[in-house]
């Protein structure tokens, strides 16, 4: 793949800062509305589950579980297409592939045929369509701004994300509360409608990708990533750390909602609420994270980062009625913190770190133990909310992603001030 080019430079390389950068700005849009949607479907499509359909402790853990199973599943092997397709059209048609699952749901409740294997395949669809996205959406950044404007570009992207998990669960809760959880569903379907509006109109050219390397080895293409990301000190801890952390975050949040519902005897309107206070502080840490970097160098931020995600995890648990929901409030608002400043630094870091022609590779290689763990963690916590008790289940997940930082000091991060502009052997 070419990377002497980049498009028309007065569309990518425009002067004063990203807010003035018309391609940025659309894929800024598409990625908000986008991704309040998401963050709808993820409190909407357990209350469908629990409210609707009466499904259990375990049913409504393997929901999530199916959301991140497509990363095991063709994980690499889409890495390694998306390093040989024009990415803009993949996320287009993965926007529209959603918009189509979603609309599915509230047409099989309105004819009396919805049932909780329909909700899976609609999870796996969805699944499915986000590796493509994700992973091309983190090739493309590249393409619309210099090396230079990635950090400030990842800050606000990462910024608008962490807004949706605060909108995203108070309008389902909201909706569910006034007209039914299946109508939130709805608005996932509206909304990746318009991100593949938004997409559409952008005007920068990418890179043409070379038939020479169309025609390779797809095996090879997977195992060259592969092969970058476990003998890069740099990137094979934080693909550890993110692996390990995220057993523990998908662990507590895939049983949260019964937990909240059936022990707390909450309304989903207040779930809701409840969900979207715990990730406001990722507003916050998407703001300060570029202002930490600075001020305290990145390999150090990404420390910061993690000592805020773990152990604050442990006041989850303590959640009672009234204002013993302080205490999840407070633990959740802490994570969400210390995600959003981690996740602006590693998205940024890799974006510079990594050759361009191997980043959708590294991308989805990362993803594939980063999210991989996901469905794993959220089937057992699930098995042990079923055999034990849905706060059992708590208390085991946050216990673990409490520890999780002390995996950062295995590698060289703690030996550095600022993480590497790119690998030794460079």
């Amino acid at each position: 793949m070419t990377t002497a080019t980049r498009g028309d430079t007065t569309d990518v390389r425009p002067t004063g800062g990203l807010l003035r950068h018309r391609d940025f700005r659309l894929l800024w849009a598409g990625q908000a509305v986008s991704s309040v949607g998401s963050n709808v479907t993820t409190v909407a499509l357990p209350l469908v589950a629990v409210a609707v359909l009466d499904a259990g402790t375990f049913q409504v853990a393997v929901l999530t579980a199916a959301a991140w199973l497509p990363w095991l599943l063709i994980g690499l092997p889409a890495g390694a297409w998306v390093d040989r397709l024009p990415r803009r059209p993949v996320m287009v048609i993965c926007d529209l592939l959603c918009a189509v699952a979603f609309l599915s749901v509230p047409l099989a409740a309105l004819v009396d045929r919805l049932t909780v294997a329909q909700l899976l395949v609609v999870a796996l669809s969805a699944g499915a369509a986000r590796v493509f996205f994700e992973t091309a959406d983190q090739v493309y950044l590249p393409v619309l701004l210099r090396p230079g404007q990635l950090p400030e570009g990842n800050a606000k992207l990462q910024a608008t994300q962490t807004v949706s998990y605060v909108v995203g669960p108070g309008l389902a809760g909201l909706i569910a509360q006034l007209i039914g959880a299946v109508a939130a569903l709805l608005l996932d379907a509206l909304t990746s409608l318009l991100s593949a509006v938004f997409l559409l109109r952008i005007r920068t050219r990418e890179p043409r990708v070379r038939p020479s390397e169309r025609s390779r080895s797809l095996r090879r293409d997977i195992t060259e990533g592969l092969r970058f990301v476990i003998r890069d000190p740099y990137l094979r801890v934080l693909t550890l750390f993110g692996a390990a952390s995220n057993i523990g975050l998908t662990g507590y949040q895939a049983v949260l909602v019964v937990f909240l519902v059936r022990e707390l005897r909450l309304e989903p309107g207040l779930v809701g609420g409840l969900v979207g206070v715990m990730s406001a502080g990722g507003i916050i840490g998407a703001l300060l994270a570029t202002t930490v970097a600075r001020r305290y160098g990145t390999a150090r931020a990404l420390l910061i980062a993690a000592a805020l995600t773990g152990p604050p995890a442990l006041l989850i648990p303590l959640a009672a009625p009234g204002v013993g929901l302080a205490w999840p409030a407070l633990g959740g608002l802490l994570i969400g913190l210390g995600v959003a400043i981690g996740n602006v630094v590693k998205g940024a870091f890799r974006q510079t770190y990594t050759p361009h022609h191997l980043l959708g590779r590294v991308t989805v290689s990362m993803h594939l133990l980063n999210y991989g763990t996901i469905p794993l963690a959220a089937v057992l916590a699930g098995a042990i909310g079923a055999r034990y008790g849905v706060e059992t289940a708590i208390v085991v997940m946050t216990a673990w992603l409490a520890l999780t930082p002390l995996i950062l000091f295995v590698g060289p991060i703690r030996r550095r001030r600022d993480l590497p502009a790119a690998p030794a052997a460079s």
